[in-house]
């Protein structure tokens, strides 16, 4: 598992800086005929977006294609109700964009500086809990294929499904279509100490309290240390109140890792303001989250939310030396092949790590095993060690994929070391 992390040194790293690129170069072209000059011009292209992908899924030892001069939002179609944007545009740019048009996305990443195709190709679960993950928004895309031709997807197509969540192994996205709404507000409140034992009883309620729900912990006491819920501003019981099952209302604004200023943070304590600079935890102008750091997350059926959490909890002395935070979220099912919320309803427990690698990836075994009976998936763009095998038979779609990316990328163009080894 080390050579999925460990890179031969150039100069170019991902944001956390725990993985160097192995690329001979990285091109950032600004339109489609100099993205297919490239695509064309290189044998084992990958794309780049934000470079918030923690293991080599964006890797390559040829030339990596930048998305960051594909950012502008295209067209809004106000009778099917979609933006078109290019693949390297970031939420919190699309999000200011579309509020001033009057519109809103039914999510956004937790961090406004994450690109919208990359979250989307790695189903990336975002902030709005109740209607499903970053991807679910997706309703059309355009990938490049190797030999420089584009080809198209809108919802309704037979393959629609398998090519949202498509991990980078198809082509690369040029441009995306995303569901939108009516602008709206959102109000932030934050309750500390939350004890574990409420969620036996309460993990449904807790959960429906808002249009978004986070729960923060450091594993130590059986506390949630910060529950975040975020409220539509014109829902009922919008004023805040001073208890909520036993755990307390902040005074004051908080960080997820309590040491941490909140000043990176969005506005909390019932404030309202627009979706965009609500959804998220972390401000678009700021650093977003620590800044050095390892992440991990895994998802387990709703189902099993209370027991999948007393699981980590039990072992949790073996993982806390090198923890930052945990955050768990829920998200609703969808209809996308190798999204982990496939056809049933999700919790997502996510690990925050100092940037301690070695540590790091020996604890992850034991936090796999502990879920192992949980029907536990990884996400595919962080930190895991689940073996190729038993990832591939969590996702009832696997082979279809597989037989859709060899149709579009016949003699794999856009494979690398970690499409090799896990698809």
């Amino acid at each position: 598992m080390a050579s999925q992390f460990h890179i031969p040194s150039v100069s170019e790293t991902n944001w956390a800086g725990n993985l160097t690129y192995s690329a001979k170069k990285i091109v950032f072209p600004s339109n489609l005929d100099e993205l297919r000059k490239e695509v064309l011009a290189a044998k084992q292209p990958k794309a780049l977006g934000s470079k918030h992908s923690f293991n080599t899924i964006a890797n390559t030892t040829d030339t990596l294609i930048s998305t960051s001069k594909l950012d502008k939002l295209i067209t809004i179609d106000r009778q099917k109700m979609w933006v078109w944007v290019e693949a390297g545009i970031k939420y919190g740019t699309l999000g200011l964009l579309l509020d001033q048009e009057g519109f809103a996305l039914h999510n956004l990443a937790s961090l406004p500086h994450i690109s919208v195709a990359g979250a989307c190709a790695t189903a990336t679960h975002g902030s709005g809990d109740r209607n499903g993950n970053l991807s679910s928004a997706v309703r059309g895309l355009e990938i490049m294929k190797a030999d420089g031709t584009l080809e198209r997807w809108e919802q309704g197509h037979p393959d629609f499904n398998g090519v949202v969540v498509n991990i980078g192994a198809l082509g690369m996205v040029t441009k995306i279509a995303l569901a939108i709404q009516p602008t709206f507000e959102v109000s932030q409140f934050v309750f500390e100490n939350l004890s574990m034992n409420q969620l036996k009883d309460h993990f449904d309620e807790v959960y429906q309290e808002g249009y978004s729900v986070s729960m923060f912990t450091h594993w130590e006491n059986k506390t949630i240390n910060q529950l975040w819920i975020k409220k539509r501003s014109n829902a009922k019981n919008i004023h805040p109140v001073k208890e909520y099952f036993g755990a307390t209302a902040a005074t004051t604004h908080l960080h997820p890792i309590k040491i941490n200023s909140p000043v990176n943070c969005t506005e909390q304590m019932g404030i309202s303001g627009p979706w965009y600079e609500r959804l998220p935890h972390f401000k678009m102008g700021f650093t977003p989250s620590n800044g050095a750091e390892l992440q991990s997350e895994y998802f387990v059926p709703r189902k099993y939310a209370y027991q999948a959490i007393m699981a980590i909890e039990a072992i949790h002395s073996i993982f806390v030396p090198y923890l930052f935070v945990s955050e768990i979220r829920s998200i609703a099912a969808d209809e996308l092949w190798l999204s982990p919320a496939y056809q049933q309803d999700m919790i997502a427990i996510h690990f925050t790590w100092k940037p301690d690698t070695p540590h790091v990836l020996t604890v992850l075994p034991d936090i796999e095993a502990a879920l192992e009976s949980f029907e536990v998936k990884p996400h595919w763009g962080k930190l895991f060690t689940m073996s190729p095998q038993k990832l591939q038979s969590r996702y009832p779609k696997f082979k279809d994929f597989q037989v859709l990316a060899k149709r579009l990328d016949p003699l794999g163009h856009w494979r690398n070391e970690f499409l090799n080894r896990y698809i």
